[in-house]
């Protein structure tokens, strides 16, 4: 499944909100792929697969992101 994705680095709490795009807000800041390697943590959490099936295909360093999930 492939999933656009809109990332708030940098807030006070992490939430996910879904829709399109999906929302979430990320406590890291968006330095060393600090950010990305939380979004990958909290959409594994959240879709109950590993961290290894959660890949981000486009957007690395922008806000806006396409992510694949495998289930």
């Amino acid at each position: 499944m492939k999933l656009e994705i809109k990332v708030h680095p940098g807030a006070k709490k992490e939430k996910l909100i879904e829709g399109e795009p999906l929302e979430v807000w990320l406590k890291e800041k968006p330095e060393g792929g600090k950010a990305n390697l939380a979004l990958v943590r909290i959409l594994a959490k959240h879709f109950s697969v590993p961290k290894s099936s959660v890949a981000i295909i486009r957007g690395r360093a922008s806000r806006r992101k396409l992510v694949e999930i495998r289930l």
